[in-house]
């Protein structure tokens, strides 16, 4: 991964659907961008100061563009109406990435589900198992058909690909989906909140829960990544201790990132919501309290790093590798 921003330029931006749109972002001097895997996200640095983190969804094989696909939310920070009103081609932007905590992992086979516009990392992953020659199907949700993006790429794949809006036919049967699965099938699904948690509920009753792989592009507010708003009631003021040192004292209502930052120390981050990545730190001592929606049960327990953006710890010192 690349860890400082660098500019690139966008060269189009085209209409995908219904609240959809594509940008293609090359670097303003022909250089090739930095290769990435089925998955990766970059963070996105617009000219009016917002950041935020897009899924790469064009052809792995052409690093002469990056494509990412941004849905219009009415109910967003700023971001994706920047995009959508303000972004034209020869804007420059900086980025950063990619990052990948969506990896495609082997499989006897793949069912990909996608929600809306999470059929942005999906669709990278759909051409990887196609050139692996690994049996994949995907089902592709919708409000309407008009909302879904990328449809003809997904049709000339010419894979197993189920296309379903609801406006036509209500809500899809996931309980139904997901019963019978070979036992080395694995599931990637990426899309709203309510999809993924019915999901993951569905798949805690399997043998083998880690079967199920999910990408959020907001926190879960019913999960241990809730973000800031956990932070409230039951929580204590501790202490966080750099390698080298240097003591900060992190109080009720305030985060690790944030304690840090007015002390002067300043790590990498990005969402603030648990989700992305970017501000993982090691921990060399004390057992953090984790409340990312990123990092897996194991690596929860294992406790060797840990995303203080939203994360805490469970006792009154905590040694960080900062």
């Amino acid at each position: 991964m690349t860890e400082e921003f660098f500019d690139v330029e966008v060269r189009s931006v085209s209409r995908e659907s219904d609240g959809v749109v594509s940008l293609r972002l090359e670097h303003p001097l022909g250089r090739q961008l930095p290769a990435w895997t089925p998955g990766s996200h970059i963070d996105v640095l617009l000219p009016n100061g917002i950041l935020r983190q897009y899924s790469l969804c064009s052809e792995q094989s052409d690093r002469s563009g990056w494509r990412l696909g941004v849905l219009r939310e009415p109910a967003g920070r700023g971001g994706s109406a920047y995009i959508h009103d303000e972004l034209k081609p020869g804007t420059k932007v900086q980025v950063r990435g990619p990052r990948n905590n969506f990896a495609l992992a082997g499989a006897g086979s793949y069912l990909f589900i996608a929600g809306g516009i999470g059929i942005t990392p999906i669709l990278p992953m759909l051409r990887e198992a196609a050139g692996r020659d690994t049996p994949w199907r995907l089902v592709y949700l919708g409000r309407s058909r008009s909302s879904m993006a990328f449809t003809r790429e997904l049709e000339a794949l010419g894979g197993d690909v189920h296309l379903h809006a609801d406006d036509e036919s209500g809500l899809y049967p996931l309980a139904g989906l997901l019963a019978d699965l070979d036992p080395d099938t694995h599931v990637y699904a990426c899309g709203p909140g309510p999809l993924l948690n019915a999901l993951q509920a569905i798949a805690g009753g399997w043998e083998d829960p880690s079967r199920l792989h999910v990408e959020r592009f907001t926190a879960d507010p019913a999960g241990p990544g809730a973000g800031s708003a956990s932070w409230a009631g039951g929580d204590h003021e501790f202490i966080v201790e750099t390698a080298g040192g240097t003591e900060v004292v992190v109080p009720v209502g305030t985060s690790i990132l944030q304690a840090l930052e007015a002390a002067g120390i300043n790590q990498p981050n990005s969402c603030r919501e648990g989700i992305c990545g970017t501000c993982e730190t090691g921990v060399l001592s004390g057992e953090p309290d984790h409340r990312d929606s990123l990092l897996s049960e194991d690596e929860h327990e294992t406790g060797d790093t840990m995303m203080i953006c939203v994360s805490r710890c469970r006792g009154r010192r905590l040694v960080l590798d900062l």
